[in-house]
């Protein structure tokens, strides 16, 4: 009756997964998408975001090495090179994911999707008849509506910059604006980050919030809390006149904005086939990624879930075992670990304390604020944070967090303790591994006050 048995829309991480793990399942897959594969993370996200926060670290890198017996003369940073090669490792990434596709069987459609009805999926003007459809299309960055808008860019736009900005203001204080903030800083850019809040990472345990608020600052990051800009005027020479609402003003080379983003549901066509979105214009899904049409479904940040990844990329497994592969299965979406790459980086999972304090009678927390020893035999003044959440009645673990060097690599070890319902004698009882920064999470004796 149908050309396809599941129809995919997006191809990011989650209708990647799951249309190959569908294929591999035996169904007959399709997937559509209008731009590249690889979707947010690899394409303008993650990924070319990571190679930057690394280009950006190595300014602290060479003046450490100095007090290591190295003598280096560096002639200076080339944006052009690091765009450049960041460009070519994408387009090799996109291929691969193709490839990947292409191999588990999957019809690959280049094209923008949208549907016509609750069994037809129509690819740039070609219908196609399937019996299941499933949603990935991610989400996109946000603008506010501030006059002189027009001449400031989103993290979409910042990958393709012709040039290196010699000063910049990053407006928001949620992750992407504060890794950017520290991708400009050490790369030479004179910085301001610029959060109408009182504290940037809302959301985050607080005392990881002002241990990075102090770390960036000295790293010379010129961070505004409670502004926001008023207006942008473009300059003659091209640059930008930007008002804060205090008043106060800056003339600067490029603005960024990082201040939301939102589900990527315009244009699908889903009022078509009566798919019910929420106030976000996300689509509403059961904890199945099931939508209110029984044969169409959503995954990733398309549904305002957890906008990260693994998550989609967990979310699409799921849902093409239990469709295709006769194994029932659901998305766990509890104690999913994340990271901050902002310098120093940050890392957690679980609940920050408060968090911990609003559902659990008792609660104890372990904090180590110390300087890691790298850096003791230089002038870096860096310091590294670690944090542990306990329930005071159970000794189980309810969150841990890190600021400071390699915190991602050393909390996805931490996360799968968590995940198993580690207790803090479970961290006492283990032997740490001696230098580390990561011992510090097997040593912590002394609860806070």
């Amino acid at each position: 009756m149908f050309d396809y048995d599941l129809v995919v829309i997006g191809g990011g991480s989650g209708g990647v997964r799951a249309a190959r793990i569908a294929a591999g399942h035996g169904a007959r897959v399709a997937i559509c998408e209008e731009y590249r594969y690889g979707g947010t993370c690899v394409i303008r996200g993650c990924v070319p975001k990571k190679m930057m926060v690394y280009a950006a670290h190595f300014h602290d890198d060479f003046s450490d090495s100095a007090h290591y017996g190295w003598n280096l003369s560096v002639n200076g940073f080339d944006w052009s090179t690091l765009i450049q090669n960041k460009d070519k490792e994408i387009d090799r990434l996109n291929g691969i994911y193709e490839n990947l596709l292409k191999n588990a069987g999957v019809i690959l459609l280049h094209g923008r999707g949208q549907l016509l009805d609750a069994n037809t999926v129509e690819v740039d003007g070609k219908p196609l008849s399937t019996k299941n459809i499933l949603i990935a299309t991610g989400g996109t960055p946000t603008m506010p509506n501030v006059p002189g808008i027009e001449h400031a860019i989103s993290s979409n736009e910042i990958f393709h910059l012709k040039q290196k900005p010699k000063s910049a203001v990053v407006v928001g204080g949620g992750y992407i604006a504060v890794e950017f903030a520290g991708i400009l800083n050490g790369l030479g850019t004179d910085t301001n980050l610029v959060y109408r809040g009182e504290q940037i990472l809302r959301g985050f345990d607080n005392a990881v919030r002002d241990h990075l608020a102090e770390e960036i600052i000295k790293k010379g990051v010129n961070l505004k809390l409670n502004s926001n800009i008023a207006s942008i005027e473009l300059g003659a020479d091209g640059r930008k006149n930007v008002t804060f609402i205090d008043g106060s003003k800056a003339e600067v080379d490029c603005v960024m904005y990082a201040t939301g983003r939102k589900p990527n549901t315009d244009g699908l066509g889903l009022d078509l086939a009566g798919v019910e979105l929420g106030a976000k214009g996300e689509i509403k899904v059961g904890d199945n990624s099931q939508t209110n049409v029984d044969n169409i479904y959503a995954v990733g940040d398309v549904t305002d879930r957890i906008a990260l990844t693994p998550v989609a990329t967990m979310e699409g497994h799921a849902f093409a075992d239990s469709l295709f592969g006769g194994n029932q299965r659901l998305p766990d979406h509890s104690n999913v670990a994340s990271a901050v790459f902002s310098q120093p980086p940050v890392a957690t999972v679980g609940l920050s304390e408060e968090q911990a304090r609003e559902s659990h009678a008792s609660v104890d927390t372990y904090t180590s604020d110390f300087k890691i020893l790298k850096h003791t035999l230089t002038d870096n003044t860096e310091r590294t944070l670690i944090k542990l959440v306990v329930d005071g009645e159970s000794d189980k673990i309810l969150g841990a967090h890190m600021v400071g060097p390699d915190a991602a690599e050393i909390m996805q070890g931490i996360a799968i303790a968590v995940k198993m319902g580690a207790r803090k004698a479970d961290f006492d009882a283990t032997v740490g591994i001696h230098p580390s920064t990561a011992e510090e999470f097997c040593t912590l004796r002394t609860k806070d006050k």
